[in-house]
């Protein structure tokens, strides 16, 4: 495509995108920065991530394709510098479920005989401040088995941690938020997602911040899991209406909350569950234990 072709492209997309019946998208392409480094900016490193896997299971599965990339971002959550992505397939030695295959498009003859450099992903994943994952709480778990030198890293939920709607968009799903902030690309590859990913955490918000400004604030604050241990059977339908989870493992129903939360949520479990008869065990949780 010409030059002059593209950008009579370009002026009729946005034409186009000025009338309210149309909504335009762009395809995502490749960059080396979203804003411009000012004067003597103090920065940080960040570590975009995604995995595909031969399956859910994080103890039994195991990781089929990594794709890392990383960049740089200064005090206002902007970013300034994006580094090559990289990304290794790995032979799983068992067969790729046929599902997996359709999902990912990876097959057995893909990744036959690949393996994750593992020197070169411990490399770019040990300088990060921060590693940034669409879904920590899957990919958290496969990467520290997989690479348990980091293990301590702390990570980011761009899906989890941030209030969707509030924030004025509809859904979670990476491809969906991405859409609508007006890009589009092929999904479930993992070097297509962590590039949208980017693009996303850089896209600036009515209020003049970025995503990712919201998201490193959010990580920052520490949260804390409360284990109601012991809680009365009776009790069940009142701590999953609030939240709550059900541990099948240590069998005991729990929920994670804000640290301003905490007085709130102990009161309400001392009156209204254990009523006199135990108590719950609160447990911080900062950036380097969330989402394993």
């Amino acid at each position: 495509m010409s030059f002059a072709t593209a950008d009579r492209h370009e002026q009729a997309a946005d034409l186009l995108g000025t009338h309210p019946d149309y909504r335009v998208q762009r395809r995502l392409t490749p960059v080396t920065h979203f804003h411009e480094a000012g004067p003597q900016t103090s920065s940080r490193i960040g570590v975009a991530i995604d995995v595909e896997t031969t399956g859910l299971d994080r103890e039994t599965d195991c990781i089929i394709e990594l794709a890392i990339q990383r960049f740089r971002f200064d005090e206002a959550g902007r970013i300034i510098q994006v580094g090559v992505p990289r990304v290794w397939r790995d032979d799983p030695g068992i067969r790729i479920d046929p599902k997996i295959t359709k999902l990912t498009g990876l097959s057995a003859d893909d990744v036959t005989g690949q393996a994750i450099d593992d020197a070169v992903a411990m490399e770019i994943l040990s300088s990060a401040d921060i590693i940034v994952a669409h879904n920590a709480a899957f990919d958290r778990p496969f990467v520290d088995r997989r690479l348990p030198a980091i293990a301590g890293k702390p990570w980011a939920c761009s899906m989890a941690e941030l209030d969707w709607l509030e924030l004025g968009f509809e859904g979670r799903a990476l491809a969906h938020l991405v859409s609508q902030c007006g890009w589009f690309y092929k999904g479930h590859r993992a070097e297509n997602d962590i590039l949208a990913l980017l693009y996303l955490l850089s896209h600036e918000l009515p209020d003049g911040e970025t995503i990712l400004a919201k998201l490193i604030t959010r990580s920052e604050q520490p949260t804390y899991r409360v284990n109601a241990i012991d809680a009365p059977f009776d009790a069940k339908d009142r701590l999953k209406s609030r939240g709550y989870r059900w541990d099948a493992v240590f069998r005991f129903w729990w929920r994670t909350i804000g640290e301003g939360e905490s007085d709130t949520e102990r009161a309400w479990l001392l009156s209204d569950v254990y009523a006199g008869y135990g108590e719950p065990v609160f447990i911080p949780v900062t950036a380097c234990e969330r989402h394993r």
